[in-house]
């Protein structure tokens, strides 16, 4: 069967975010379908499959990092709908089932994909203790994201701060379900990008993410409250680094992006 990595989120490689992507006929057992997310060894690994015809969605889908499976992904639903659209095996808008409901994909013209993500319940928390020490810096506040994200959001003093974390991995795992999503405002909005943020998963076998669709599903409403806009533009300052632009509608974000194909190769076992 053939395998693609798509860097998503940039329209350049060797940027974004790098997913794993394959189109099958059924789901085989879940044992297999990790070994595969191992063996890929990027932060997910998307396996989709053609549903039938008239139901509420037209592709199965299902993430796995190299550790564990997971309930949403961004960056690897991009990918799988750049295959799709690329491929041929499904054009215009498509639907996918996933363990978070139904999410669409819809091409636009100027070859980007947007995303219709559920938002993420933001509610504020006290800051854990421990949590500035593990991670470098003094939050100024944190917010749990819900069930389906299972994050804790900090936002810091500012742009530089987030930029010169190091955080001791280990002990930021203590601190949330899934990961750490550390945010500020942008120090010079012309640059293009109005908030900036790392994300970091240990918990799930991933240090550092290079560029989260979903952690932007909690920093969507964070920064349109704060900035007073729907419509942003999100900077994951990661190595790899990737650009995010946001649309919030209530209790639905928008998650717009590029994706490219990098490798394109047959799974042999």
């Amino acid at each position: 069967m053939r395998i693609r990595i798509v860097d998503a989120f940039t329209d350049r490689p060797f940027t974004g975010n790098p997913a794993g992507v394959l189109l099958l006929d059924a789901f085989p057992d879940d044992g297999w379908l990790q070994d595969v997310a191992r063996e890929v060894n990027h932060a997910e690994t998307a396996f989709a499959h053609r549903l039938p015809e008239g139901g509420e969605a037209d592709w199965a889908l299902r993430w796995f990092t190299p550790a564990t499976e997971v309930a949403l992904c961004g960056h690897a639903t991009l990918a799988t709908a750049h295959v799709l659209h690329t491929t041929g095996a499904h054009l215009g808008p498509v639907r996918f089932a996933t363990r978070s409901g139904v999410l669409t994909a819809a091409p636009r013209e100027d070859g980007s994909l947007t995303l219709d993500f559920p938002t993420a319940p933001l509610a504020p928390v006290e800051v854990p203790e421990g949590v500035a020490d593990a991670l470098g810096a003094a939050p100024l506040a944190a917010f749990d994201t819900g069930p389906n994200v299972g994050d804790l959001l900090l936002e810091l003093a500012d742009e530089k701060t987030v930029l010169g974390l190091r955080p001791d991995h280990k002990a930021l795992t203590r601190h949330s379900r899934r990961g750490i999503i550390a945010t500020a405002r942008a120090e010079d909005p012309v640059r293009g990008y109005d908030f900036v943020s790392r994300c970091f998963f240990p918990n799930v076998g991933i240090d550092e993410d290079p560029v989260t669709g979903s952690a932007h599903t909690a920093l969507a409403p964070h920064w349109s409250a704060r900035l007073g806009r729907p419509d942003l533009t999100g900077l994951q300052a990661s190595p790899r680094s990737g650009r995010v632009r946001t649309e919030l509608r209530g209790d639905r974000t928008l998650l717009t992006g590029h994706a490219v194909t990098v490798i394109e190769g047959d799974l042999l076992a």
